[in-house]
């Protein structure tokens, strides 16, 4: 049975670099183009503590109540998706005569669901309220589960239309500052870099070098893949041939991701980015969180602008993905293999499609965290797993490898 996010999503990506399953709701929405008619409660500047989990961009919010809500930066979507917990709270009162229509939202896939609209009075962000917030009404507990956090909400690139938004990836933490009045030359420094994006286009759109090629490609904050590449036109060569990594679920069906990773460099404005892994895509290429989080990046909607900045200097290099050829979709008190990879070692085990898992390593599978898991795979070499078999619990020891070298 599919997680309810698999209905909505754009790649619907199986945490390819740990091999942690959930068809997850990743970068993807988009309604009819509209202006959100919002307005901050605040001019100034206002910091929010982030997240950054799984590769998505996570913020947390204390309300005035003592309550905490947790939402995904989504630049990649053009809607704003909220809980219908977190709606019930917030939420204009509708006249019962004048039921809104559910709005269809198509993934890029082209496929859709209905979903109902809302418009929230009030939004609260950190110190700041966002007011008068059209919004989607989604279930984020297939994906809450998954993360361990409970996700009340993804918010859409349009909601940040008149401020500048800064997400910066390695200090984890989300930047809400007013529009200046004169916009100043861009910084000249190594370590940043400012590119233009797309006016035309309701999510940012730029352009990137791979090798002689130019291709165009979406920053995706609300994927948590690596270079999402759609090769036709384009001559990549690989140093690591693109092989069957976890499953890919979207509204057409499921299909095995391909990665791999580049024998060619990439350009992100004067920032190279050496070898990196890619995901091969049949759909508009993009940038997601595992390219992204070396980075803080700042957008400017009016000007259509989106800087880069590094903390070092030199290349950008990503470290291999891991896994035990296993991926999963997590619930509280199992975990169900979603698929075995093929051509890893876990194909010569018993394990497959369906099982569920009880305890990692002897502690139960709710003890591990999608932050502590993804942990012990990156430095461990082994890790046993226990699957029910019936009544019986079966251990199964399976080696942590390199999916993608």
């Amino acid at each position: 049975m599919k997680p309810a996010a698999a209905r909505i999503s754009r790649s619907l990506k199986l945490l390819s670099g740990l091999a942690l399953g959930l068809l997850l709701l990743a970068g993807c929405t988009t309604t009819p183009r509209h202006e959100p008619n919002n307005r901050w409660g605040a001019t100034e500047r206002i910091i929010i503590p982030a997240q950054i989990i799984s590769n998505f961009f996570v913020i947390t919010c204390s309300g005035s109540d003592g309550t905490t809500h947790h939402f995904i930066i989504d630049t990649g979507s053009t809607a704003t998706l909220i809980s219908p917990a977190l709606a019930q709270r917030y939420r204009q009162k509708t006249p019962a005569n004048e039921p809104l229509a559910k709005i269809k939202v198509r993934s890029a896939n082209g496929g859709e669901i209905a979903l109902e609209p809302v418009r929230l009075r009030r939004l609260p962000l950190g110190a700041t309220v966002l007011e008068n917030v059209p919004a989607l009404l989604f279930d984020f507990a297939d994906l809450s589960a998954h993360l361990g956090v409970v996700i009340d909400g993804l918010i859409g690139f349009p909601v940040f239309n008149d401020v500048l938004l800064t997400l910066d990836y390695p200090k984890a933490q989300l930047t809400i500052a007013p529009l200046p009045l004169i916009t100043a030359a861009p910084p000249s420094s190594p370590r940043s870099s400012t590119l233009n994006f797309s006016h035309e286009h309701p999510t940012p759109l730029i352009s990137l070098q791979m090798g002689n090629e130019s291709f165009i490609a979406q920053i995706d904050t609300g994927s948590d893949g690596s270079l999402n590449l759609n090769p036709s036109g384009l001559h990549p060569r690989f140093v690591n041939e693109p092989r069957a990594g976890t499953l890919i679920s979207s509204l057409q069906g499921d299909r095995q991701q391909l990665s791999g990773r580049l024998n060619q460099n990439v350009l992100l404005g004067d920032h190279l980015i050496e070898r990196p892994i890619i995901d091969l895509s049949e759909q508009l290429s993009s940038i997601g969180g595992e390219f992204l989080r070396h980075f803080t990046l700042t957008f400017d909607q009016h000007h259509h602008q989106v800087t880069f900045v590094r903390d070092t200097l030199g290349p950008v290099t990503m470290e291999p993905r891991r896994s035990t050829g296993l991926s999963f979709s997590r619930g509280p008190t199992t975990w169900r293999v979603l698929t075995v990879i093929p051509n890893t070692p876990a194909e010569q085990f018993s394990v497959k499609a369906g099982d569920l898992c009880i305890r990692i390593n002897g502690e139960l599978v709710k003890d591990w965290d999608f932050i502590r898991y993804a942990a012990l795979i990156k430095s461990t070499a082994k890790i046993t797993y226990t699957f029910l078999a019936g009544p019986k619990e079966i251990d199964l020891e399976l080696p942590v490898f390199e999916l993608v070298p």
